[in-house]
């Protein structure tokens, strides 16, 4: 009897031993969640997966499919029922919660040193909470005007460049030129107005929200933060030259009616360039100009995408050496290719194929050193304000039913206390 015991106790602890992705009985298996979705970004996220499978007996990793729709819920649910994959892509605006709340690996010291220095220190910033690292950011898009060319040379207007960019005064007064007869120098997707509105507000000189030396961050809707809102509210109420009727829109719903001729111009992320292509009726002329600058230039926010490390991960070292096989400098270059945006990285930021002027790359590349991190950034409690808060508010300012003095009581009074919540 005693014999049996024994023998059945060797045996769970054997048991014991081999579970858990890996070991001395198989290779280590890694779960990395994607959440690409463009036909192109998928086939070169699996290909770099197979890839490293092919070169990797001891470390296999396995694709999973996630989704933007859905990812904030999806991973809070996986964190806590301890499901989490090992490597997880999000982005930098979605991580502040995660990083604090203890789900995700600080990297700070499993990062290497190539990694470390190729990206630079402001896109780091956006994935720095406290005194750690919690997530590579590896893509990244400005927001860009898409205009009809053909519209833009016929009306005689200045066409704006990276290096001589229009002002904000001068956007509403050029797009009004443009108006008439039942057509719009713009139409401003704004189904999501906060990320939009705080990004561009970056190049007025908006910050919107300020960290005491405490580290305490509140809201103040400052002269730079009210450029971007009031331009957009003029050229919809008092000009007549932005639609009203895409206010509650997303950037693809307004494609059609900019392919028939109906707005000049759509102010929209680089990456959409990708449906354009695809879309655009054949002879269509378009461009890529550079969105309005303000007193401190073409600055814009960017929330880039990022790859972390779950906390609760074993494997975290080899997860960290599989992160640095994906964005080495020409597998960067695939993925922003896929994606339709631009790297971070130094080295496939000056790669040929992101500086040609098929598809306007170059105006975007030219935009890159002007992109630093969304004012949002780090602000815990963020999802909630912009949820309850701020998208009401931004909506129904845009769209009349209130003015510039309630919105920036609604975001400053309304605003402060939820994030007094998470600052106690």
């Amino acid at each position: 009897m005693r014999t049996r015991l024994l023998i059945a106790v060797v045996l769970l602890l054997l048991a014991g031993c081999s579970s858990g992705g890996g070991g001395d009985d198989g290779p280590v298996t890694l779960r990395f969640q994607s959440l690409a979705w463009q036909e192109e970004s998928v086939t070169a996220n699996k290909e770099l997966v197979e890839e490293w499978n092919a070169a990797h007996s001891d470390v296999k990793v396995e694709y999973v499919q996630g989704s933007w729709d859905s990812v904030h819920d999806q991973l809070l649910t996986s964190f806590e029922g301890g499901e989490a994959p090992d490597v997880i892509h999000d982005a930098s605006d979605d991580l502040a919660d995660f990083a604090y709340g203890g789900y995700l690996a600080d990297l700070t010291d499993l990062l290497p040193a190539r990694l470390k220095s190729d990206i630079p220190q402001r896109s780091w910033e956006t994935t720095t909470f406290g005194d750690g690292v919690y997530g590579v950011p590896f893509l990244q898009e400005p927001r860009v005007l898409v205009a009809n060319a053909t519209w833009l040379r016929e009306s005689g207007v200045r066409i704006p460049t990276p290096e001589h960019p229009w002002s904000w005064p001068e956007f509403r007064q050029i797009t009004e030129q443009l108006s008439g007869d039942g057509r719009y120098g713009v139409a401003w997707p704004l189904k999501d107005p906060v990320s939009a509105t705080l990004n561009l507000s970056l190049s007025a000189g908006g910050q919107l929200f300020h960290r005491d030396a405490d580290g305490k961050v509140t809201i103040r809707f400052e002269a730079g933060d009210e450029v971007v809102p009031r331009t957009v509210h003029e050229q919809v109420g008092s000009d007549r030259s932005a639609s009203p009727t895409t206010l509650g829109s997303g950037g693809s719903d307004t494609l059609p009616g900019f392919f028939g001729g109906r707005y000049a111009m759509v102010p929209l992320g680089f990456s959409y360039r990708q449906q354009i292509v695809q879309q655009a009726p054949k002879g269509f002329d378009w461009q890529v100009l550079p969105a309005p600058a303000g007193a401190d230039g073409l600055a814009q926010g960017v929330s880039p995408q990022t790859l972390s490390v779950a906390q609760d991960s074993p494997h975290r070292k080899e997860a960290v050496e599989f992160i640095d096989f994906l964005l080495r400098p020409k597998n960067m270059v695939r993925l922003a290719l896929g994606d339709w945006m631009l790297p971070t990285g130094a080295q496939a930021l000056a790669d040929p194929a992101l500086h040609t002027t098929k598809d306007d790359w170059a105006t975007g590349t030219a935009l890159a050193a002007h992109l630093s991190p969304a004012p949002a950034q780090s602000v815990r409690g963020y999802p909630e304000w912009k949820d309850k808060v701020a998208t009401p508010a931004f909506q129904e300012y845009y769209s009349g039913a209130i003015g510039l003095g309630e919105l920036r009581e609604r975001l400053e009074k309304d605003g402060n206390l939820v994030l007094a919540r998470y600052q106690r």
